[in-house]
């Protein structure tokens, strides 16, 4: 009982500490976190479960026609990425579609899915450490499975399935149709591709060929979530700007003070202002949700009569809330 307790602690921890990082990322317009705990859960239990037994039946299949022990080598390198990119992110489409008002960026969308693949993460952690590291090795095998797979690894599903929240995330908001038709294909295809990059590397590299093999297979991961961290830095950079650019003309108006407009565009001034009141959090909430959805308007995306409504609808709390936000 202590050594499951104890690969739980270690599996879910740290998903919920990367969870805060990446949530904490998302400097601008913070999304619901009932909605990121759904996701977390989905993650954790739905897809998990579903992977199990559906990678378990397309194995025990695909054995039948190759036998066990090439099956079992297809079942890691090609048929699990294929099946557990696809049940998380069945998530972001269920998320995007119930709450569209809530994907209105394409950093929505890369939260949602890194969100749901570190809940999928932690519990199959979890069953790797415990059957795999505390089972077979005691306390001993557990920690070096820790290291490996949540310290050195811990980021690999969120990367890989930020893809697909990228894709679809593109395909509800980019005004071009050929895009929305292929992005989403698109993010689900790469997601796929390098989930079994890293398991074919890890079978063939790190099982053939020891530390070498897992320090080239490490480099790849690596190199691959420096390119997402750095996608992610390029979105909340164009939110800034979208702010800057969209909320000139509510300081014109008189509905927000320059200070305001100069907290909103800020990101030190977004945490200093958020921190003081629940009305000023909600306040430049609103405000990031204002320029997300000017831009929506500029750039056609969506159903246009909606969008002005909602524009209309945050110009008023916005007004409301000015008054008892004073930008410091």
């Amino acid at each position: 009982m202590i050594g499951f307790v104890a690969a739980a602690i270690l599996s879910f921890v740290p998903a919920f500490i990367y969870a805060s990082i990446a949530y904490w990322l998302d400097r601008f317009e913070k999304e619901p976190r009932r909605l990121l705990f759904g996701a977390f859960l989905w993650g954790a239990f739905v897809a998990t479960l579903g992977a199990i037994v559906w990678t378990g039946i397309a194995q025990a299949s695909l054995a039948i026609f190759i036998g066990e022990a090439s099956a079992e080598v297809a079942g890691t390198t090609l048929l699990a990425p294929l099946v557990e990119e696809s049940l998380k992110g069945i998530a972001v489409v269920i998320i995007m579609f119930a709450f569209p008002e809530e994907f209105d960026s394409r950093l929505d969308g890369m939260l949602y899915a890194a969100i749901t693949a570190l809940g999928f993460a932690a519990t199959e952690n979890l069953l790797y450490l415990y059957f795999f590291g505390y089972a077979e090795d005691g306390f001993g095998g557990l920690i070096a499975l820790f290291v490996l797979r949540v310290i050195l690894g811990g980021w690999g599903h969120a990367v890989y399935t930020a893809w697909i929240g990228l894709g679809l995330a593109m395909s509800r908001l980019h005004p071009n149709r050929i895009v929305r038709i292929i992005s989403p294909f698109a993010g689900w295809l790469l997601a796929v591709c390098l989930h079994a990059l890293h398991n074919t590397m890890t079978v063939f590299l790190a099982g053939e060929f020891g530390l070498t093999g897992l320090g080239l297979t490490l480099l790849v991961d690596w190199s691959t979530w420096v390119v997402v961290l750095g996608l992610v830095i390029w979105e909340i950079r164009r939110e800034q700007h979208h702010i800057a650019d969209y909320l000139v003309e509510e300081v014109a108006a008189g509905i927000i003070s320059p200070a305001h407009y100069a907290a909103a565009k800020s990101f030190s001034g977004q945490l200093r202002n958020r921190t003081r009141s629940a009305a000023a959090r909600r306040f430049y909430e609103a405000c990031a949700e204002l320029a997300h959805k000017k831009h929506h308007l500029a750039t056609g995306v969506g159903n246009q009569r909606n969008t002005i409504a909602r524009i209309n609808q945050l110009r008023r709390e916005i007004a409301q809330l000015a008054p008892e936000v004073p930008a410091v």
